[in-house]
């Protein structure tokens, strides 16, 4: 539970401490918006990696070369609330990720979800979630990634198993023809899910995957695009399982 608690009560601070923060930001973003977007970026990746050193987790990471300097399409699996710290921290560019509606309504933390261009999906409303994928599509075109994770939830599954991908959060990357990068991880429920309310020091296994590019794919491999990847995905998360 100390791990836990020592979370909990710098997520506190942090969020507390960044009222002023905003204010500071919005100046910035009037004068220099590219200059606000930046530092916002590594604000919140500060905030991230401070949480992970509280949690004592020990990251491999592979293939992190492959992501080309360029807005791409992540999509990951999804297990752990820490799938978004541990993968957020290590962006170099500009990412929005597409968070629940319901994370929209937190104080503070929706506003630093909106300073670094995360969009919330309503996932019972199919309009508004097209309008979100627009909004996404229009990200990738000003030279933001973007980050989802298309099972559109937590898996509480089995280790290695996946939900069915969501086909609709490929159009961002069909509309674009920006690159997908994969992003497979082993062991990320461990640090927390697993074992709830207690946040356990675990090591965890990220692989980022080769670009894939829907103009290179077969007229098959691009109407089952959502499978496609997903396959792509569970090779390799069932390859690293030996790794954690």
């Amino acid at each position: 539970m100390f791990r836990f608690i020592c979370v909990a009560v710098f997520l506190i601070s942090f969020l507390i401490l960044s009222i002023p923060v905003f204010l500071v930001e919005w100046i910035i973003g009037k004068w220099n918006p590219k200059l606000r977007d930046y530092s916002s970026l590594r604000i919140v990746q500060w905030g991230f990696k401070v949480i992970l050193k509280i949690t004592g987790v020990r990251t491999t990471v592979i293939g992190e070369e492959n992501i080309p300097d360029e807005p791409v399409l992540f999509i990951g699996n999804h297990r752990s609330f820490f799938d978004i710290l541990l993968t957020y921290s290590r962006c170099k560019r500009l990412t929005g990720y597409i968070a629940k509606k319901e994370m929209e309504r937190i104080p503070l933390l929706s506003t630093w979800m909106r300073f670094v261009y995360c969009l919330f999906l309503d996932r019972e409303n199919p309009k508004e979630g097209l309008k979100t994928i627009l909004q996404a599509i229009e990200y990738i075109k000003q030279g933001i990634s973007i980050c989802i994770f298309p099972e559109g939830t937590r898996n509480k599954g089995e280790e290695l198993s996946m939900l069915p991908f969501k086909e609709g959060a490929f159009k961002i990357a069909t509309k674009t023809n920006c690159a997908i990068i994969p992003i497979s991880m082993n062991h990320t429920s461990a640090i927390f899910e697993d074992q709830f309310p207690r946040i356990k020091k675990v090591h965890v296994v990220i692989e980022y995957g080769t670009p894939i590019y829907p103009k290179d794919l077969s007229a098959e491999e691009k109407k089952h695009i959502g499978a496609y990847v997903q396959n792509k995905i569970q090779e390799t998360i069932e390859k690293n399982a030996a790794l954690v």
